[in-house]
């Protein structure tokens, strides 16, 4: 939750019915009104919502927004993983307009990860919001429906180290939160796994271990699917 100058915005809100329960009484003991949501990127598990958060606009980037097949299929997707959310839901979103709206601080768009995916810089409150990036449990996931990934995922550290040069707390969309030095380390072990799959090596890295995210494990190594798509 951001606390926006007329209340609150909700960031990638839950995967599961009991989670988005859990954040609608957090939200009902605040006594803040929900104003927006924020969508940092269109995969089924960051498109979700409650009720409770109330009939708001949902944003995420203008090539985020997803339409006819694409929603049926995070519906699909969610209806199998998510059990008690309101499918109806899921993927709701509106093209979020360029002075931001609500929506506080700066939003970081870029092609590493998924279509339009964005992180906010909250560089007053010393806080970067990253989506499925850095993060302690997932890999860097590469979008094999787009060309020159690795390139994308380059430029997309580039702009988010840039980023975490100005605050102290980095927020993942799974995994543990960083503070002060932790940021970092985050941002050397992605660069590290891009560097690898450029010189053409399969990634060394801890979070391919036995307790790897199990949302995102590719079912073949990254470098086939570099390989697949292209660099």
């Amino acid at each position: 939750m951001v606390r926006g100058d007329d209340g609150l915005i909700i960031v990638d809100p839950g995967i599961n019915g009991s989670e988005l329960d859990q954040l609608a009484d957090a939200v009902d003991r605040l006594g803040i009104p929900v104003i927006a949501g924020f969508c940092t990127h269109p995969h089924w598990d960051h498109l979700l919502w409650h009720h409770r958060f109330g009939d708001v606009p949902r944003y995420s980037t203008p090539a985020a927004v997803l339409a006819g097949v694409a929603r049926e299929r995070a519906q699909a997707m969610a209806a199998e993983s998510a059990p008690g959310i309101p499918l109806e839901l899921i993927g709701l979103l509106t093209p979020l307009p360029t002075d931001r709206g609500p929506v506080p601080g700066e939003v970081i768009e870029h092609q590493a990860h998924a279509v339009g995916h964005a992180a906010i810089l909250l560089a007053d409150r010393g806080v970067l919001i990253a989506g499925d990036m850095l993060s302690d449990v997932l890999i860097p996931l590469l979008d094999i429906r787009q060309d020159d990934q690795v390139n994308a995922y380059e430029a997309a550290l580039d702009r988010l180290d840039e980023a975490a040069g100005r605050v102290d707390v980095l927020v993942p969309g799974h995994g543990a939160v960083a503070e002060g030095p932790q940021v970092a380390a985050r941002l050397a072990a992605d660069r590290a796994y891009i560097d690898a799959l450029r010189r053409g090596e399969e990634p060394v890295d801890a979070r391919l271990g036995p307790h790897a995210d199990w949302l995102y494990v590719p079912h073949r190594s990254h470098l086939e699917q570099v390989r697949g798509a292209g660099r």
